[in-house]
C-alpha cells in the first residue's frame, strides 16, 4: 500500500495498529500508550492494556475486566447502538467470533467503513451470529484466505469429538482436548451439551472463562475445575486444556493419554503431525474461504482492504474478479 493511499484512508495502519484519525481512536492497538482504543473482542492479541480509555460491547466487559484489570476506563455499548468519537459515528455489530465480538462500523463524511476484526459466519451456540453490514470499504481479516480452508458444521465436529471420547473410554484412556481458553473451549462445550450429558474437567486457565459464559446465559455441558491436588484416576475423562499445556510438566500427571487439538489449522494434516497431537479436529472461529468471499460480496463495498493471514492470495483473487482489493500492510 502506498503512502498516498494510506494517508487518504479513513483507517490506516500505524506503529500502534489501526488508527482512525477523524475519530482520534485506535482499533485493537497492539502497543501504546494511546488515548482511545475501540476493542473488537477480548482475545489477548486484540485487547491489550495500552489505552487510557476503552470502548467495547457490553458482552465483552466481564472478560475485559478479568484480562485487563477491573480498574480500566471502559465504556460499553450494545450492538447497533450509535456513539460518537470526535467527528465519526461509530457502532458495534456482531462478528460471530466469540462472546461479545464485534465489527466496527465507522461513518464519516457520508462514507462508511467496516472493520470486521476476527469474524466467522458459521453458526455457534456460544455467541451472537454474524451480522452483514453494508459499507463502502471493508477492512477484513484474511487468516484462512486459501481455498483449502472450508469448514464443516460445528455440530459434525462435536459428534467426532464425542465419538473420540467414547472410544477412549472403551480403551481406558484419558482424553485431553487442547483448545483456546476463550471462545473455542466454550463453543466445544456448547456443542457437546446438545448431544451429551457427561461432565468435562477444565484446566485452571479455562474454568473462570467458562463461568463468565454461563453468567451470560450460554448453555454448555456440565463442567468441573480440574483439581490436581487430589489423586484420582482420570482414565475415561475428557479434559479441556489450553495449547500452552501441551508438552508441559502439567501433562506428566496423566497416564494412558490420547490428545486432540481443535483448530482451523488442523485442516492441513501436516500441522497435526508436526505438533504431535493424536487427533486434529477442524474447528475454527475465523471465516473460511467461502465465507470471506460471501462477506465481501454481500457487504456491497467498493474497496476491500485485507490484513493478517493469506491476504496477498485473496487480494490477487479479488483483483482477477475485477474487485478493488489490496493488502493493508503493517508498518
Amino acid at each position: 500500500m502506498s503512502r498516498n493511499n494510506n494517508e487518504r484512508s479513513l483507517v490506516k495502519m500505524t506503529e500502534h495498529g489501526l488508527y482512525c484519525e477523524p475519530g482520534n481512536f485506535y482499533i485493537d492497538p497492539h502497543s501504546g500508550p494511546v488515548e482511545y482504543a475501540v476493542i473488537t473482542h477480548a482475545h489477548s492479541d486484540h485487547a491489550r492494556n495500552v489505552a487510557n480509555k476503552f470502548f467495547a460491547t457490553k458482552a465483552s466487559a466481564p472478560i475485559l475486566f478479568k484480562r485487563l484489570g477491573s480498574n480500566i476506563d471502559l465504556q460499553t455499548h450494545h450492538y447497533r447502538e450509535i456513539f460518537y468519537l470526535k467527528d465519526t459515528k461509530v457502532s458495534f455489530h456482531s462478528a460471530g467470533h466469540i462472546l461479545g465480538s464485534a465489527q466496527v462500523r465507522i461513518e464519516y463524511n457520508n462514507e462508511v467503513w467496516l472493520v470486521t476484526g476476527d469474524f466467522k459466519r458459521d453458526p455457534d451456540p456460544s455467541c451472537a451470529p454474524y451480522e452483514i453490514v453494508m459499507c463502502d470499504t471493508i477492512l477484513s481479516e484474511a487468516t484462512f484466505a486459501l481455498p483449502v480452508y472450508r469448514w464443516a458444521p460445528s455440530s459434525d465436529i462435536a459428534e467426532d469429538i464425542l465419538a473420540w471420547w467414547e472410544n477412549n473410554i472403551s480403551s481406558q484412556q484419558t482424553s485431553i482436548l487442547f483448545c483456546y481458553a476463550l471462545g473455542k473451549a466454550q463453543r466445544v462445550l456448547a456443542e457437546l451439551g446438545k448431544i451429551s450429558s457427561r461432565k468435562v474437567l477444565l484446566h485452571g486457565a479455562i474454568s473462570p472463562l467458562v463461568e463468565i459464559y454461563r453468567d451470560a446465559g450460554i448453555a454448555m455441558l456440565r463442567t468441573e475445575p480440574l483439581n490436581l491436588t487430589i489423586k484420582r484416576d482420570y482414565r475415561g475423562e475428557l479434559i479441556l486444556a489450553p495449547p500452552s499445556a501441551a508438552g508441559s510438566a502439567w501433562m506428566r500427571r496423566f497416564k494412558d493419554v490420547q490428545t486432540g487439538f481443535c483448530s482451523g489449522w488442523m485442516r492441513v494434516r501436516g500441522n497435526r503431525r508436526r505438533k504431535g497431537y493424536d487427533r486434529g479436529f477442524v474447528l475454527s472461529d475465523h471465516a473460511d474461504w467461502p465465507s470471506l468471499l460471501q462477506t465481501i460480496s454481500e457487504c456491497g463495498a467498493r474497496q476491500v482492504l485485507l490484513h493478517h493471514g493469506f491476504s496477498h492470495i485473496l487480494v490477487r483473487y479479488l483483483n482477477e474478479q475485477g474487485i478493488n482489493a489490496r493488502s493493508l500492510e503493517s508498518v
